[in-house]
């Protein structure tokens, strides 16, 4: 009996120094899971935390590519093929190759006069040559469709070990507003160039072509108290009235420019006869001619021709043609005459002996304010209004000449 007293007492002893140190064990235990468990806990939040902000950066990406309307696309420089991420460019009528599509296809998509150097910029990138790209073409969805104007960026995003391209990424954009403001303010910057140009020449030929004969008018009407004799009043008479008749050529031929500017003349057709009113035109004219050395005559191949026109329009752009004739003409023959040509359609023309035009000046002349021989008077304006009423009326007009040899003008209507 003492014997197994002793015995349990000697067992107990043993096992209370194993129960404490399997208790230390399993404290430590859970002190270590309890450690990895908050480190985990951590991590886990830390890459919630990323993951929230990642989504975020890519909803603020996306934002910002439907804000800017942009495309994404990363090209494969060693297979030289094209792949597209994203587009958010307006319109439906974008290029969007497929992926992997080779740039070739690409390149043969856009304006023969833009693909070569896009290429090429492309080729040198794929090479390492070039680190960044930048450039503006015409491109289209289908060969029958037509072009608009695209903007592209790209750069080398990854590299190899010896410096080659791997992957380059890159946007596009679509200006064909951009391009559309551009051509309007290189318009209006050649219209106010141009505006310049012809307010110099106008100070020019007016300062010189108005003071003539508003000289000769003074000066022969302050003579006019002072003489005697019945005859040189009547010649000086004759002289301010020829000078009157030359100043108000001038300003109507500046009422009519300025008419023609600002389209206050409207086209009032109607239904007229050609032949009297080439006729009163030949008539004012040779009035005005040295009869003893040019001859005027007509050649009309009809005695009545019925158009429908604006007979004030038609009546002034002859008679410029006739009295750039006239002015230009001092001996030989001047004919006013008309022709039908095909189409129903008529040419009136006026042919003459005169000095003739240089070929390279015969486009120059229907140029408002261009005088080809500054010592004969006029403004320059002549022609120029012949043209535009030419134009308002449907048809066209032209030259023939041989610097020399006289001259053809001519105007072609519609008779209806």
């Amino acid at each position: 009996m003492l014997q197994l007293l002793l015995y349990t007492h000697s067992d107990t002893s043993l096992l209370l120094p194993v129960i404490w140190v399997v208790g230390g064990v399993v404290l430590l235990l859970l002190i270590a899971a309890i450690f990895v468990q908050r480190r985990t806990g951590r991590r886990l939040r830390t890459e919630l935390a990323d993951l929230a902000k990642l989504k975020r950066g890519n909803v603020e990406y996306e934002l910002v590519l439907k804000t800017v309307k942009l495309s994404t696309w990363h090209i494969d420089p060693v297979q030289r093929q094209i792949t597209y991420d994203s587009d958010f460019r307006e319109g439906n009528d974008n290029y969007v190759p497929a992926n992997g599509t080779r740039l070739l296809q690409i390149v043969e998509m856009m304006a023969p006069a833009d693909s070569q150097r896009v290429l090429n910029d492309l080729e040198s990138m794929c090479l390492g040559q070039l680190d960044y790209f930048h450039q503006q073409y015409r491109i289209r969805q289908v060969p029958s469709a037509p072009y608009y104007w695209e903007e592209s960026f790209a750069m080398i995003a990854e590299r190899d070990g010896e410096g080659m391209p791997l992957k380059i990424v890159g946007t596009s954009m679509r200006i064909d507003e951009r391009k559309n403001m551009e051509a309007a303010l290189i318009n209006a910057r050649n219209r106010a160039e141009e505006s310049d140009r012809l307010k110099t020449a106008f100070l020019a030929n007016m300062g010189h072509e108005i003071r003539t004969p508003l000289n000769a008018i003074v000066g022969f009407a302050d003579l006019l108290p002072v003489v005697q004799s019945d005859e040189e009043r009547n010649q000086l008479i004759a002289e301010i009235q020829a000078n009157n008749h030359k100043l108000l050529g001038i300003i109507n031929g500046l009422v009519s420019m300025s008419k023609i500017e600002s389209e206050a003349k409207n086209l009032v057709k109607s239904q007229t006869d050609l032949n009297p009113i080439l006729q009163q035109i030949v008539e004012a004219n040779a009035a005005t001619v040295d009869s003893s050395a040019v001859a005027v005559a007509t050649q009309f191949p009809y005695t009545s021709l019925m158009m429908s026109t604006d007979v004030q329009k038609l009546t002034e752009m002859v008679s410029q043609l006739m009295q750039n004739a006239v002015k230009f003409t001092l001996k030989g023959n001047i004919t006013l005459g008309y022709d039908l040509q095909e189409g129903d359609h008529v040419r009136i023309w006026v042919r003459d002996t005169g000095k003739g035009i240089a070929e390279e000046d015969q486009q120059r002349i229907f140029e408002r304010f261009v005088k080809l021989d500054e010592y004969v008077p006029g403004t320059g304006l002549g022609l120029s209004v012949a043209q535009s009423h030419a134009k308002s009326l449907g048809g066209s007009i032209g030259v023939q000449s041989k610097l020399g040899e006289g001259s053809t003008f001519w105007v072609e209507l519609p008779l209806t």
